[in-house]
């Protein structure tokens, strides 16, 4: 880290819904950070498990907030730096409704940005930075977006598949390479300048749920900006059962979004037969149900990015 980032601000974008204990795990993760951040945007998917009243207990907002609300309601509050005693900016968003974790990302980035934070590092509620996490991925220069290496927590194995980025063995002993290399970088570490967020925009708002990190990414990648993920930087974070003991609804996002993404930005081409004809075979097993296969498919196809109150299975 050169003597010009010391002298920059990072602001982490934390999104949560329903998950207090891990919420607070993760905020105390950022706040131990030997690269300490200068603010803390929480933003609160109108979560109904008692997070905001846990977050007052805990120091992380004054007082709360109003819950019969038509738009969202930020408090800002001081927090101490757990590393050198600084005080932390904590801005907490209390959403009107849940927006999901594309909406939630779309507000914090919007917000971190209009507050001039140089650097806005973006992550959902149960992920865990290690304390060099931050300082790890800082890059000397503001044309490039970093993404830690994510990993399992429980397993201590890759969260994605980094084989086919990496230039090294897949055993290699991560710890011992700063190894960058190209790829889209998941909401688990995501660091972007101002300069950058300038020029591409925000994270598309109505995705909702999956593949919102992957089509901010692309959006990053074809203005030609440098993403790297830097090897000695870990990040904890939950592997995915992928698409199994997923509900209707999660399904249908997954296709709609991957459909949209793909076709949004490469239009009809490889990419997009593949996911048809994998969703294809996943609804011929009886994997996926045809109603939510079809109704994905189409609003996926035709660019309507329904709401979940909007949608019928």
């Amino acid at each position: 880290m050169n003597k010009e980032n010391k002298k920059e601000t990072v602001c982490a974008i934390v999104v949560t819904y329903n998950r207090k204990n891990l919420l607070l795990e993760c905020l105390e993760a950022i706040r131990r950070q030997t690269r300490p951040v200068d603010g803390i945007y929480i933003i609160d998917n109108a979560s109904d498990d008692g997070t905001p009243e846990l977050l007052k207990e805990k120091g992380y907002i004054p007082e709360l907030p109003p819950f019969n609300i038509s738009e969202p309601y930020e408090i800002e509050h001081k927090i101490i730096n757990l590393v050198d005693g600084n005080h932390i900016s904590v801005f907490y968003v209390r959403m009107h409704e849940n927006t999901g974790g594309a909406g939630g990302f779309y507000e914090g980035v919007k917000r971190g940005y209009e507050r001039g934070y140089d650097w806005l590092w973006l992550m959902d509620d149960d992920g865990l930075p290690e304390k060099d996490c931050l300082m790890k991925q800082m890059p000397n220069r503001k044309d490039i977006v970093t993404g830690p290496l994510v990993i399992d927590s429980r397993t201590k194995k890759f969260v994605f598949n980094y084989k086919r980025f990496d230039k090294f063995p897949y055993n290699t002993n991560i710890r011992l390479f700063q190894v960058y290399f190209p790829l889209t970088v998941a909401f688990n570490g995501f660091l972007i300048s101002k300069e950058i967020i300038s020029d591409v925009g925000f994270p598309e708002a109505n995705l909702f749920y999956q593949w919102d990190d992957v089509e901010y990414s692309i959006r990053i990648i074809k203005k030609r900006y440098k993403v790297e993920i830097r090897k000695d930087a870990i990040f904890y974070h939950p592997t995915s059962n992928g698409y199994r003991n997923l509900n209707d609804l999660k399904l249908y996002f997954i296709i709609r979004n991957r459909i949209y993404v793909l076709l949004k930005h490469y239009g009809f081409g490889v990419k997009l037969l593949k996911n048809l004809i994998v969703f294809t075979i996943m609804m011929l097993k009886g994997q996926i149900g045809p109603k939510v296969f079809f109704v994905g498919m189409k609003d996926g196809l035709f660019y309507k990015l329904k709401k979940p109150g909007e949608i019928q299975l």
